[in-house]
């Protein structure tokens, strides 16, 4: 399980290696650009029901931490997904490999297919 620490936040988001590698380009992509936009994820299981929403700034520190070692294979599309989100007016929604896969995320709208994801 990997970590994203936000600001100066003790408690860091929790974010599977996989997912958390892709988003780390988007992320980093964006704040070279010196872009800002919001990032926003469902809670994970065990977690009170709901979702969270970051505002991601070039001047907001940010570390992430990987679990495993090992950088893994990054797939295209998924970050193609992420950085279409990024780009629309809700931000990145945290997409899993599940979800691109299963079709519950419509590239180019930017959202989940239930529409919680802004």
């Amino acid at each position: 399980m990997g970590m994203l620490y936000y600001h100066n936040s003790e408690n860091p988001i929790q974010i599977e290696d996989l997912t958390l590698a892709h988003l780390k380009v988007v992320i980093a992509t964006k704040l070279r650009r010196n872009e800002s936009f919001t990032l926003s994820w469902r809670h994970p299981e065990g977690d009170p029901v709901g979702r969270s929403t970051i505002w991601l700034h070039p001047s907001i520190p940010l570390r992430f931490v990987f679990e495993d070692p090992v950088v893994p294979e990054l797939r295209p599309e998924w970050i193609n997904a992420m950085a279409n989100s990024a780009n629309s007016s809700g931000g990145i929604t945290l997409l899993t490999a599940d979800m691109i896969g299963s079709g519950e995320y419509h590239e180019g709208h930017g959202t989940e297919q239930d529409g919680t994801g802004a």
